[in-house]
């Protein structure tokens, strides 16, 4: 199953980054090692926790009229139905 959302804000970011993690399988801990950055980095991302430069990306998305999307679930394989 594909899931799919608006992302208005920093905010709605975080949580649909904590869902997109957990279907793809991974703990906090296992995306931190992937990213090279602590859990509690990975904890304050999915918290929404706005920084100055996420916040002025969603601003400046705003004022172009510009919509960011998400979309995750299981890997498709090209040309291939899950």
């Amino acid at each position: 199953m594909r899931h799919h959302g608006t992302i208005r804000d920093a905010e709605a970011l975080g949580p649909m980054l904590a869902q997109a993690r957990y279907v793809a399988g991974l703990s906090q801990r296992d995306l931190a090692a992937r990213l090279g950055v602590s859990q509690r980095y990975v904890w304050q991302m999915e918290a929404g926790a706005p920084t100055t430069l996420v916040s002025r990306y969603f601003e400046a998305m705003k004022a172009c009229g510009m919509t960011l999307t998400a979309e995750f679930g299981p890997h498709e394989e090209p040309g291939h139905a899950a």
